[in-house]
Parts: structure tokens; sequence; C-alpha cells
């Protein structure tokens, strides 16, 4: 069946009659001129575009067929159409399922470039294009689902950045926050009522103060790429919380906007970022480009499916009906098609040229890099990206898995990507959980995973360590539950990760105990701790630094409340643990010797007066000597010492002479009982100094001189310091 035409005519849709020039097929999307806005957007397969025009009422009060056609893209120019005006598609050509083409002119197309949208989607409008009644995807729908659909808005992208200048803070002297935009500042009484949840709330002088307190050089943003509400969230009460459901990759999402959804959103956001630059903080987002918010070949029709369902997503092979499903979400974006991975790639180019953000996470980045069925690193994804000039200086992380066959690639992506490093995150929970045969893993992470990244030319940078982030338990709970609750999901407890590398301390969830409750807050500094003392990247869960807690939710996703919010209102405990977070922080980012650029040669370097040998690394046992292969590959080991040369960082600074930095020796002991350590003599000086102790929650960074001997707390960790004079 095909249906070129919408069944209405289109005299009967137009209130207007504006005029119409030739216009231009670049940039796609509506750019504003002085005379109007020249709109253009890209279908292979289409036979008919129509642009359609809304007043603020949601009426459609234009429909206008754009008659030039360059290379695939339709374009029209339309006098005196300005910023803020509303605007979606209706797209004729093949209603031919099972080839793969899904045209239904009945149904108004968001523009794939719109940069800023407004509304909300109708689950109960006909946004489905075919007849839901029967469920029959072959069978065409014919209702009109404008109503029912966001709308795409004509935007101004002049702004006054004055002098704004990214901080451009190296990636391996960077301390990550992942952050929610809403859920940050929605709870905090110091950020105005009307800002609270929003941009400006995230930019709010109280919020930027929190930041810089903290220590952090940047925020990676959960989503904001415009999406939309699953429609079976709705049905639950529920909603999209994460926001890895996009419905536009150029906008900015409308319901963190204070400043209304017509074109405000996007001044707010720059405003936003232009703040967060002022006070030294870079500005990372999470981009989900694997897939839509459109589903599979049951989902409804909001954008892509309806321009050129063929060009923009995956099918099966042989069976263009349905699609390829590498995310869990129903589709894939189909980035082997040059004009996909286009649009890919203005994205991006737009974020850093007009939005001026610093980085990107890539969601199941492993999707983004299969040419064919295999993930690869010679994709053109990969090489698009490389030789871009634009996205030359900024962040590139990848979560280096998706859920299809082969996905999971840690440590398999190219030089100039970092990656979210899973294998950090599971190791560091079995250690301090007390699992047997942990030891030679841990050494391989809390040095920077070499094993995974040194032998393709990348640095210990590349490995973003994390051990929660939004998607899991967070390391108050890692502490207190060895269960999942999310009952509150409405999806009985099904959803969410099973295995979870947790240990309650013997009580599941909160308790009075007051035991319990001292080993937690002792557990939790390890792992903070050790996340800092890591070689790599620290990125640090937004909130976990005042212990903030899901109730054992390890899928949040669809909790936009109290559950997931910032509780503002911190008691004794919850403060001491976010100084003491920040203190580690600043520590960390002030010795370089914590941060290296280089790997550990682990090798025996002679100093320049030629008289004494010394390593760069090395490994101790309780009792002074340096551990052997025997104790490396022992189940029952669960202590060690690491001394870090600090002088032997191999770089120099800015007048060319070499960094010299402290030597630290980091003792762990992840049993129950405490353990003497004979200590290795220091390197410079006569005594080591304790510099930090987690056993001591009251005051942890108090300076104590040690002797020859020194006992480490069950389950705790110290961290010496010779002290050595900075060149």
């Amino acid at each position: 069946m095909r249906v070129l035409e919408a069944p209405q005519k289109e005299e009967s849709r137009s209130h207007l009659n504006p005029t119409l020039l030739p216009g231009r097929p670049y940039p796609l999307g509506a750019a504003v001129h002085k005379n109007g806005t020249n709109f253009a957007i890209f279908s292979q397969d289409a036979t008919r575009v129509e642009l359609c025009l809304f007043n603020s009422d949601g009426e459609q009060t234009a429909c206008i067929a754009l008659r030039e056609r360059t290379a695939y893209v339709w374009h029209g120019l339309v006098l005196d159409i300005k910023p803020g005006q509303l605007y979606g598609y209706r797209i004729h050509g093949p209603w031919e399922p099972d080839q793969g083409h899904r045209f239904n002119p009945n149904k108004l197309l968001v523009d794939p470039y719109a940069k800023a949208i407004s509304g909300d989607v109708d689950w109960k409008a006909p946004i489905f294009p075919y007849d839901l009644a029967s469920g029959d995807d072959g069978k065409i729908d014919e209702q009109d689902s404008a109503a029912g659909v966001p709308k795409s808005v004509v935007i101004d992208n002049k702004f006054d950045w004055g002098d704004d200048c990214p901080p451009e803070t190296p990636l391996a002297d960077s301390v990550i926050y992942e952050v929610h935009v809403k859920g940050f500042s929605v709870r905090n009484p110091m950020v105005p009522e009307k800002l609270r949840g929003t941009y400006a709330g995230l930019a709010h002088e109280s919020s930027i103060n929190y930041f810089k307190k903290l220590g952090i050089t940047a925020v990676e943003l959960l989503p904001v790429h415009h999406f939309i509400d699953e429609g079976h969230l709705v049905d639950k009460g529920l909603s999209d919380y994460w926001g890895y459901n996009t419905l536009g990759y150029f906008a900015p999402m409308s319901r963190y906007s204070s400043s209304g959804d017509r074109g405000g959103q996007v001044r707010e956001f720059k405003e936003m970022v232009k703040a967060l630059h002022a006070a030294g903080i870079e500005v990372i987002l999470d981009v989900v480009y694997n897939h839509t918010c459109e589903g599979n070949h049951m989902g409804p029709m909001l954008s892509w499916k309806g321009v050129c369902n063929a060009t923009y997503y995956r099918t099966v092979e042989g069976d263009p009906r349905h699609y390829m499903d590498y995310t869990g979400t129903g589709n894939t974006l189909n980035v082997r098609n040059p004009q996909v991975l286009k649009m890919l790639m203005d994205s991006l180019r737009y974020w850093v040229t007009e939005m001026h953000v610093d980085g990107f996470r890539f969601d199941l980045a492993a999707t983004l890099a299969r040419e064919l069925h295999d993930v690869s690193r010679l994709s053109s994804f990969f090489d698009t990206i490389h030789q871009d000039p634009t996205l030359a200086d900024v962040k590139l992380i990848a979560e280096p898995w998706d859920v299809g066959d082969g996905g999971y690639q840690v440590g398999q992506f190219p030089v100039l990507w970092a990656e979210w490093n899973g294998i950090y995150r599971d190791t560091i929970r079995r250690f301090w959980k007390g699992d047997a045969g942990q030891l030679s893993d841990f050494a391989n992470r809390i040095t920077g995973s070499s094993d995974l990244y040194q032998f393709d030319g990348r640095k210990p940078y590349a490995s973003i360590n994390f051990i929660t982030a939004h998607d899991g338990f967070t390391l108050c709970d890692l502490v207190s539950y060895n269960e999942k609750h999310n009952e509150a999901n409405h999806d009985d407890n099904k959803d969410g990760a099973n295995d979870n590398e947790s240990w309650n301390m013997g009580t599941e969830g909160p308790t009075d105990d007051p035991k319990i409750n001292t080993l937690r807050e002792r557990q939790i500094r390890n792992f903070l701790a050790t996340l800092m003392l890591s070689q790599g990247v620290p990125m640090l869960a937004g909130g976990d630094e005042v212990a903030r807690s899901q109730r054992g939710n390890n899928n949040c996703y669809c909790q936009d409340n109290e559950l997931t919010w910032f509780d503002w209102a911190l008691d004794d405990s919850r403060k001491r643990l976010r100084d003491f977070t920040s203190q580690l922080i600043q520590f960390r980012l002030s010795h370089p010797n914590l941060h290296r650029r280089k790997f550990f040669q682990d090798r025996q370097i002679r100093r320049k007066d030629g008289n004494t040998v010394i390593q760069d690394i090395a490994w101790y046992n309780p009792d002074g000597n340096q551990v052997g292969d025997e104790v490396w590959n022992a189940g029952w080991n669960r202590s060690i010492g690491l001394l870090l040369n600090g002088q032997t960082l191999q770089v120099t600074n800015e007048e060319g002479k070499p960094v010299i930095d402290d030597s630290f020796l980091i003792l762990v002991n992840a049993s129950h009982e405490g353990v003497e350590f004979t200590l290795p003599p220091p390197l410079v000086g006569s005594n080591w100094n304790q510099v930090i102790d987690t056993e001591n929650i009251d005051e942890p960074f108090a300076k104590v001189v040690v002797d020859a001997k020194v006992i480490v707390g069950g389950r705790s960790l110290k961290l010496l310091s010779d002290e050595t004079p900075q060149s």
C-alpha cells in the first residue's frame, strides 16, 4: 500500500499563505535569516515534504510543500518566520513496512535538526503510524497525530559569550562529577524556588560554590538532549528521569528550563555553561547516539521513523520490517549510513561550537562501532571523529559496551578515547568486600589498568575509574544492601542488575547498630580513598560524597522524586563525609604522583648521583619484604603496601624542569582484623608521615609521624608520605 498524499486536502489545514522562496539545502534544520527562516530536511525516499506551522495554542496555521530538492534535502525559505515559531513536518512516501518504508503524512514529525522542542508527547493521541487497535503494524493509521506530538521551535542562536574561556583541564588532571541537572538542585533551599531543578539552578551561586568546595573539575550531566517519557512509564504514573530516550539531538531538554520552551531553554543552557566555565568547571554531556525514543516496529512515529525509516535505523538483514536491537530499547541508529553519521557529527559540533561544552560520554558506545555485526575499532564512526578538527580538543569518553553479542569492549577503544572502566568498578568492590583472589587485579586497577590501555598507545587517563554511577547502587547503598529493592519501579523487582558486588555488613538497609554504621562509614571512606588514590581519572557519582541513598533501588531510571533527588538537610555524619571527600580530591589534585601521565615502568632507575637504585613503584607484604609471585596468586591475601616514587614522574614543568612530588606508601587491609606493617625506609627524610587514615572517622587527615611499624586497622586504608621538597 502506498500513501503519497495526506488524507485531508492541503487547503483544509492552511489558514495563512506564507511566501516560499527556494532557500538552501544547508544547513539542515531551521536557520534564521534577516527576511525569514530557511528550512531543510533530508529524506531520501520521500515523494513530498510539507512544512507545517503552528501558533502558540498548537493550532496548525499553514502547511507548505517544499518544492526544492537537492541531494535528497528538501528545502525552502519562508519569509517573515521569526524565532519562536513552532513547526513540524508531514512527509509523504511509500507505506511499505516489509521494505523498511513507513511514510505516513498523517503523523506530524519533529525536525531531526530542531534546536529546541516544545511540549510533551500525549500517549493517548494517535501517535502510532499503524492501526493500534488491531496491533497490525502493516496497516496504516490515518488519524492526525499533531495534537499529541511536540513541536520544533525556530530559535535565534545569538548569545553574548563575552570572555567565556573553557577551563581546558587536561584529562589526566580531571575529577569528574556525574550529576543530574534536576536532581541536584530541586530541593536546595538556597536556590530560588523558580530555578530549582533547572539549568539556572545548576548554575546558581550556591551550586557552583558547592562544586568548588568539593574540588571537582568537571560536571558530567546525565542526558540533556530533549527526551520523552516512555508510554509504559506514563501508564504507571512514572516518568523517564535519567533521559536515555532521545527525541532531539540538537535541543536541550525543555523541562530543565526556567525560561520557557520556545527557545528559552537554549539561552539558559548557554548561561549555565558560561557560569560553570567562569568557575573553572568543565561541562561534559552524556549523549545517547545509539538509539532513539521511537522504539521497535510497534513504537510511535515522532521523527526519524517517518522522515526516512530506511535511512535512520538498522533493520534486520533480509527482514527490514524489524529493527536490529543492540541497545535493549527496540532500535539501533544506522551509523553506517553517511547521512546518519553526518547527523551525529553535526550534533557533536553544534554542542561544541554553539553551546561550548567540553566533552561527551557516549552511552553504549560499542553500538556506534558496529560496522556489520562485530564491534570494529576501524569503524567509520571513529574515523570520522578522529579527523574532525572541532572535536580534536574535547574529551571523548566511551561506555564501552552494549547488550549485543561481543558488546563488552572495555580496553578495546582506539586512541584519543577514554573509557568507563567497568573492570575497575567490579574489582574494587570485590576487594573491599573481602573476596578471595582479588589482589593481583586490584594492583592492576589502582595503578591505571596498564593491562587494558598501555599497549595501544594510550595513557593511564584512558581509564575513567568509578565505583558507582547513576546506574546501580549509590555508594551508601553499596555498603547497606545485599539485594536490590526496585519495587517502586512497578516491575515486580525484576529490573536492574542482580549481581551488585555489594555487602550490607550484616543488616539489610538502615540500622541503629552503631558497630554496623561505623563499619559502613569506614567502607565508604575506603572506596572514596581508593578512587582518589588510583591512577587514571576518578568519576564521583553525584551524592556519594554525602551518602545519598536510593533505599536499595539500583535502577532509578524512572524515579523523578525524592528517591533520587539530593537531600540538602545534612546531619553531622553526612557533613563529615562531604568534607572528607573534598579533602581527598584536593589532596589528589595537589600531587601529580597520584595522577601520572605515564604508566609505571616497574623497573629500577639509577639516580643522578649514580649510587642509589630506586624504583618508580614497589609492592610490599606486611612483613616489609617485596611481594613475590606466590603472594600475587594466593587467594587468602587481603593486605598489601604500594610505594609510589614521586621522583620518577618522567615529566617536566613549563620551564623544562623535572617534576618532583612526594613519595607515597599506600597500605590497604581488606581483612577483618588489624594488620601490622613493617615499613620500607622512606625515600626522603628519616620518617614516614601518616596523612590519611580511613579508620579515623573523626580526623582522617590528622598528620602523624610513624616509626618503622604501623598497624592498619581491619577494613581500612592508610596513606603515608615522605614529603619530598618541590622543585
